[in-house]
């Protein structure tokens, strides 16, 4: 039986989008500067020699036939695709709307689960979702002579991330949090070198000023994919998943700060949007829990 701390998984939640938004910035850095497939690959082979030392520490078996059948395998590989679709968009547009696409995630998750899983959804929630994606709309702009056709990729990272998603909640609890996350980063070695054929790069020479994002990335990246990788695995998912937007709010503080980026109303609307609906949809989604179990 898996044991649930809402508090403390609320905590990791939170503390791992601080993460991943820094990881955000420095990624962005490096993928304008190299090959983003190059930059995948190192990620890929920092991130897993790292928590592989981890996963030896705590009797985690890395090399075993369990990582690659069942909801491990679509674990890995959907988060193999989603990097290769972030990274490569993170390069081509401003962060600020990538961070605010991202926000749709919960809910791909929420739609998800009711045509894959056949999880009863009613028209409050499916209104909710069309707003959601009204919202991405505002955000990308298509009508607009000045449409940015890369934030499309993002778009689908989310789908790709609600595959993710679905599939750790449905994770045997056997397995630990240091083998997923180490099977995951080792995922994104061959992602990257296939990113790299497709795009025709070979590996560019990194100067010391890339080093240090790589290595400030990588740091970030572990601590928010750990803590991420924990709190989905020890809370509701009802209750953190919610925590989820605070991404947004660290990536646009990093990005006026940092990239000297300034979000138009356009980008401010659609993500006020986006964030409301996933939030009535949460809403809507314990209610419905607590009426089940009474």
């Amino acid at each position: 039986m898996r044991k649930t701390d809402n508090t403390a998984a609320t905590l990791m939640m939170v503390g791992s989008m601080a993460a991943f938004a820094v990881e955000d910035l420095f990624l962005k850095r490096a993928a304008m500067a190299l090959p983003p497939g190059q930059v995948i690959a190192m990620m890929g082979a920092g991130g897993a020699l790292v928590f592989w030392l981890f996963a030896a520490l705590k009797r985690q078996p890395i090399l075993t036939l369990r990582a690659l059948r069942g909801a491990p395998l679509l674990r890995a590989l959907s988060e193999a695709a989603a990097t290769m679709l972030y990274i490569t968009a993170l390069a081509l547009i401003p962060l600020s709307i990538n961070s605010a696409l991202l926000q749709a995630s919960p809910l791909v998750v929420t739609m998800g689960a009711a045509l894959v899983l056949g999880e009863r959804v009613g028209w409050r929630r499916w209104t909710a979702i069309a707003v959601g994606f009204s919202g991405v709309l505002i955000v990308l702009q298509p009508w607009n002579a000045a449409f940015q056709a890369a934030g499309l990729l993002t778009v689908l990272c989310v789908v790709v991330l609600a595959a993710r998603d679905l599939s750790t909640r449905a994770m045997p609890v056997d397995i630990g949090t240091f083998q997923l996350v180490t099977w995951a980063y080792m995922a994104l070695v061959p992602a990257g070198l296939v990113l790299m054929t497709l795009g025709g790069d070979g590996f560019a020479p990194i100067d010391p000023t890339r080093w240090f994002d790589l290595a400030l990335a990588l740091m970030s990246g572990l601590i928010g994919y750990y803590a991420v990788t924990a709190a989905t695995r020890l809370g509701e998912a009802a209750v953190i998943a919610p925590f989820r937007y605070t991404r947004l709010v660290f990536a646009l503080i990093l990005a006026m700060l940092f990239l000297g980026e300034r979000p138009g109303p356009a980008m401010l609307i659609g993500a006020a949007l986006i964030i409301g609906s996933g939030l009535y949809t949460f809403t809507r989604e314990r209610m419905r829990a607590r009426a089940a179990a009474r």
